[in-house]
């Protein structure tokens, strides 16, 4: 989740301006860039529990420690919530889950290279303090009354309206970590088809990153439990958004869709001002009941961008949302895999050619399926796992054209090497460390903490 937009204070005055705000990210392709994110659980050595923010081993002396680094912090309300260096920024999730959010680079061996710097910059800090970090989709052993709140004041306001809405926001915001890719477009037809790829394809990468298998230290009954969450999380803000596909859909449209996303806040003057449930187009008319006559400037739209959690995002780019946070060589593979998809023509072409007949029921079975079965949900003669392997390899064609080499001369289609392991033995991370909870783990999930530790 982001905190402050740092979109500029420009009155909205008309819906116009909205739509060129989208269509503004559009950049040629010589200026596409990646841009990966990553949450993260951290851990006391000794207990295993969760850090709060506050003492000496909390998750303020952990954002104080990395400041050694060059990283500059951002507080609110004289609490360190953030840090920035460069083009990228650390900030933190409603439990304490350590967030980068990196910088926006050519390829992937950059990203890769920055994923490890952080993480050892962060293993460094963490060690001094009595600290590791896992990565997961779920966490899998502490309660959610366990789990710490950070001093931020969105999430206020989130956790008050959460539970009017849904069953399960709650865990969203405190249990759950992910990685995603940001990435870019040429034009309002590119982003089309971009978008309506990578939404149709985006179960599959909730099986090849699915990583939530255990729920309080007993499995749950699902692969990817952080994907079922959002499945009962808010329904006015989740979801496959079946009117992608529909004719003449482009920016004005999702505008129109983000409109009637109700609104959590407002930032005004230091504060959030809670106007969760209401309406931002009630806002584009002055009549929000807790700011009347005041109209939403574009930094408002930004913050409000950042509120609609569906499985691919639109803001000046498209967001991958649907994966489950992992170890470091899976913060690699998710922007190796969607890199190869969407900006290789040929590829973008045959992954569009993959999907394009795949009906608004069979998107939501893939969807709705994916959470408890992995790659085995059914899919018309075959399962998930086909289309699965199918797209990996159309990935790995396109990262090969684009010949973006390391070093070493190899190509970024190096980093879907333990995607395509797990498609080929059609098991995915979840099912692999259940063998292990039934296996030598005798059922318990504390090796997790050690074994799959950063």
């Amino acid at each position: 989740m982001s905190g402050p937009s740092n979109v500029q204070e420009l009155p909205i005055t008309d819906k116009r301006q909205l739509v060129d705000f989208h269509a503004s990210g559009s950049r040629p392709r010589e200026q596409w860039t990646i841009g990966t994110e990553h949450e993260k659980f951290g851990f006391r050595l000794d207990d295993l529990r969760p850090p709060t923010y506050e003492g000496e081993r909390g998750i303020e002396a952990m954002l104080r420690g990395l400041t050694r680094f060059g990283w500059e912090p951002v507080e609110e309300k004289g609490k360190v919530i953030a840090l920035t260096r460069g083009g990228g920024s650390i900030t933190l999730e409603p439990a304490g889950q350590f967030e980068l959010s990196g910088a926006m680079l050519e390829n992937i061996h950059e990203t890769c290279c920055e994923t490890m710097q952080h993480l050892d910059e962060v293993k460094t800090v963490a060690e001094e303090l009595g600290l590791g970090f896992l990565g997961m989709g779920f966490q899998p052993k502490w309660r959610r009354d366990e789990m710490p709140w950070m001093p931020k004041g969105r999430y206020k306001i989130m956790r008050d309206y959460m539970p009017k809405v849904g069953g399960l926001g709650l865990d969203m915001m405190t249990r759950t970590c992910t990685v995603q890719v940001n990435l870019d477009f040429s034009s309002e037809a590119d982003m089309v088809k971009k978008f309506r790829v990578s939404l149709a394809l985006q179960p599959i990468a909730t099986a090849l990153f699915a990583d939530s298998p255990f729920t309080e230290g007993k499995p749950n009954g699902f692969l990817s439990y952080r994907s079922h969450i959002w499945t009962d999380t808010d329904p006015d803000r989740t979801g496959m958004l079946d009117f992608v596909f529909e004719e003449g859909f482009g920016f004005e449209r999702y505008v129109d869709y983000l409109l009637d996303v109700p609104m959590y806040f407002t930032y005004r003057g230091g504060e959030y001002i809670d106007c969760a449930g209401r309406s931002f187009r009630d806002f584009l008319a002055g009549k929000l009941p807790n700011l009347p006559g005041a109209l939403p400037t574009l930094k408002d739209w930004g913050d409000h961008m950042t509120t609609a959690f569906p499985e691919v995002r639109l803001k000046k780019y498209l967001e991958m949302r649907g994966a489950d946070g992992g170890p470091w060589n899976r913060l690699c593979a998710l922007p190796a895999f969607w890199v190869g998809l969407l900006y290789d023509d040929e590829a973008l072409d045959a992954a569009w050619d993959l999907v394009k007949d795949f009906t608004m029921a069979e998107r939501n079975a893939l969807r709705d399926g994916v959470p408890k079965l992995g790659f085995k949900v059914p899919h018309r003669n075959g399962t998930l796992r086909d289309i699965a392997i199918e797209a990996l390899k159309i990935s790995g064609q396109g990262l090969a054209r684009r010949n973006r080499l390391n070093r070493n001369g190899a190509s970024e289609a190096v980093f879907l090497e333990p995607l395509i392991e797990f498609a080929m033995a059609n098991q995915t991370p979840a099912e692999r460390k259940l063998a292990l909870f039934h296996g030598e783990w005798n059922g318990s999930v504390e090796p997790v903490f050690k074994e799959f530790a950063y």
